[in-house]
């Protein structure tokens, strides 16, 4: 949790020094421009050589910046304080050659204040504050005068040229203050979402550590189980009838047994990032057999909803059990036959599971697996949480809905398999 807030926030400074550079273009090329117009279009003698020098040097170091960062990935708080203070030299020594504080242009100290103050630590923001502080200080005192013999109006450029850095200062100060608040809603819901994901895999891993203690002690009364009711089938005295029971009674404990044996197998000796390839219509209808043996009373029918090649599919054991999860849910929900639907398209595969029962309630699709319910009388309530949180793992999506013509659907949306992958 705490290596994905770091992430966040490198992503998010480097986003920050990205914008900055970017905007520094913009406002290098009407600086430019202002220089080069403004002593023939408002009669103000700039000293242009020196103007332009220092432009141009800007224009030189935001290349070299830019050509960095379009190659980084990552960027720290330090780097954008680094470009705050060339904006602040740069600023500073276009003052210096034209008026110095008595040009409006020196407001404009402002914006990488407001900056800093929104994006940088404690100890950046104080620099950054005290070096503007001391730039207009000592712009006060130190610069190369503007000789404009009119002073009425001197005074009249010197108020429109206010009035005009302070639209300027609000508008970036604004914009950068709504962008910057807009980013931290963002990045405290991510945060949020990955916190509330790393308490449910606490919580399941948890689980997981009490379903391998239970699968290890079910061991000794299923071999019990077992024992009595191969004793019972010997029986000559039994009844046709009883002899189907007891047959049906020793399936199901086979079958017990072989989920605690994979349970164990897949645990110790088979790992969940090397798993075998399969075509995805092989895989699903084994995996309906399976769990018909399981339920013998529940009907089932697989659906191709996709015509071409079948892709493959990871024979993962998380997926496993997840589609088992829905299986059984939409078998408790109706005796109606199941509709088990599988179709692709070039970038995702997909698995309806569709019950014609009264549809999922509104407190399921509200939370939708996020957290378990209440134990009832058909399940401990955490199986939609589990097949969630095993979907997700394997990149996928679950989606439940409620169809307009009655039922429920579980939608397992899975990636497809690269090419590379494929047998």
């Amino acid at each position: 949790m705490i290596s994905a807030a770091c992430s966040i926030e490198d992503s998010d400074h480097l986003a920050n020094l990205r914008r900055l550079v970017a905007g520094r273009w913009v406002v290098l090329a009407l600086l430019a421009l202002a220089v080069m117009i403004a002593p023939a279009t408002f009669d103000i003698p700039l000293p242009q050589a020196p103007l332009l020098a220092v432009v141009a040097v800007a224009g030189l170091i935001n290349s070299v910046i830019q050509w960095r960062v379009l190659k980084s990935t990552t960027a720290t708080p330090w780097e954008l304080f680094s470009q705050l203070l060339i904006d602040m030299a740069v600023l500073g020594a276009v003052v210096f050659f034209s008026g110095g504080a008595t040009n409006p242009l020196v407001s404009l100290l402002l914006p990488p204040v407001a900056i800093a103050a929104l994006t940088l630590p404690t100890r950046c923001v104080a620099a950054i504050t005290a070096l503007a502080i001391g730039a207009y200080t000592l712009l006060l005192f130190f610069y190369i005068p503007l000789p404009i013999a009119d002073a009425s109006r001197a005074t009249r450029l010197h108020l429109g040229g206010m009035w005009l850095v302070f639209a300027l200062s609000s508008l970036l100060i604004a914009g950068f203050a709504v962008h910057m608040t807009r980013l931290i809603r963002q990045r405290d819901a991510e945060l949020a979402a990955a916190r509330e994901q790393a308490l449910r895999d606490e919580r399941i891993m948890a689980m997981g550590t009490l379903a391998a203690g239970a699968a290890h002690e079910l061991g000794t009364p299923l071999a019990t189980m077992a024992l009595l009711a191969g004793e019972l089938a010997n029986d000559s005295d039994l009844g046709e009838s009883a002899r189907e029971d007891i047959a049906l009674l020793r399936q199901q404990i086979s079958v017990c047994k072989g989920i605690i044996t994979g349970l164990s197998r897949r645990a110790g000796a088979e790992r969940l990032d090397n798993t075998e390839q399969l075509a995805a219509d092989r895989w699903l209808e084994s995996l309906r057999q399976h769990w018909h043996a399981i339920r013998p009373q529940a009907g089932s029918r697989l659906i191709l909803g996709s015509d071409g090649d079948v892709p493959m599919l990871p024979a993962d054991p998380r997926l496993e059990q997840a589609l088992l999860n829905l299986l059984n849910n939409a078998a408790n929900a109706t005796a109606a036959p199941i509709e088990i639907r599988l179709a692709w398209s070039s970038d995702s595969l997909c698995i309806d599971i569709r019950d014609h029962g009264p549809g999922f309630p509104a407190a399921v699709l509200a939370r939708a697996g996020l957290a378990s319910f209440p134990a009832h009388a058909r399940g401990s309530g955490v199986g939609l949480m589990l097949t969630r949180s095993a979907i997700e793992q394997l990149g996928g999506r679950l989606t439940l809905i409620n169809p307009e013509d009655g039922g429920a659907l579980a939608r397992i949306e899975l990636p497809r398999l690269p090419a590379a992958l494929t047998p």
